[in-house]
């Protein structure tokens, strides 16, 4: 009986640990994705109807101030945390034109260029 009981339990925690590794997880991505060849092509002095043209509307706008854009993406992987990621990028308006651009991308040498 002992040995039957032991048998049991064995074969109901094997059984758990298979269909448990067999679980299917997506991948959840989540706000703007940018690449560096969208960044590259923006310069001081852009409108913002400019940089929506460029980048898409942004995920957050600031409710305090309308000259703050941010830019946010986040990936989680389904299969293994070494695939998330995490990008920003915050664009500060003067004016109505884009004044200053940071976060996780280079930002170009010719972005200092004003706009003609």
């Amino acid at each position: 009986m002992r040995s039957r009981a032991l048998s049991l339990s064995i074969l109901l925690s094997l059984a758990t640990t298979f269909t448990s590794g067999c679980v299917y997880r997506i991948d959840v991505p989540q706000g703007n994705y940018i690449e560096q060849k969208q960044i590259d092509k923006l310069q001081v002095g852009m409108t913002k109807e400019q940089v929506k043209f460029v980048l898409g509307n942004p995920v957050v706008v600031d409710a305090f101030d309308d000259n703050r854009w941010y830019y946010v993406y986040d990936f989680k992987s389904g299969r293994n945390e070494a695939f998330d990621s995490q990008k920003k990028l915050v664009l500060t308006f003067e004016n109505e034109t884009l004044a200053s651009a940071e976060g996780d991308f280079e930002v170009p040498e010719s972005f200092y260029t004003p706009m003609q």
